[in-house]
């Protein structure tokens, strides 16, 4: 019984192995390589610009997100990704605008230590709005 139990183990190990073996082939660009959150650019819209660091090798992408929505936008992340010239990331970064961004205002980013690349794209990675209970108590 025990051989038996350990035979089925290892047979499900193998075909589990087999299935998730990679092919090689490079998934298409989605909206998930770019956002946690579809539809983000119906509430905000993003100004950028890549610069050189300190380190010749990396730039820092940075620039406003702007909230075209009424609500506080909280825990506001931003997605910066270096593409080739084939259109393939070659390096990306996740950053938090800090303190969020108010209704229908702005917000300053940087994302920092990016490769070096020909092209950039920047996009706005999740967002939480800001909820009360709307009580009216402080």
């Amino acid at each position: 019984m025990n051989a038996t139990r350990l035979g089925l183990l290892i047979a499900l190990i193998v075909t589990m192995s087999a299935a998730c073996a990679g092919t090689g082939a490079t998934p298409p660009l989605s909206m998930t390589a770019t956002t946690l959150t579809a539809g983000w650019e119906q509430h905000f819209t993003v100004e950028w610009a890549a610069a050189a660091e300190q380190s010749q090798s990396s730039r820092k992408v940075s620039g406003y997100v702007y909230n075209r929505h009424g609500e506080f936008a909280t825990s506001l992340r931003v997605l910066a990704q270096a593409v080739d010239a084939g259109g393939a990331v070659v390096g990306q970064r996740i950053a938090f605008v800090p303190g969020g961004v108010g209704g229908f205002g702005r917000a300053y980013f940087e994302v920092p230590n990016l490769p070096a690349t020909a092209a950039y794209r920047v996009s706005v990675w999740d967002y939480t709005w800001f909820q009360s209970n709307g009580d009216g108590k402080r």
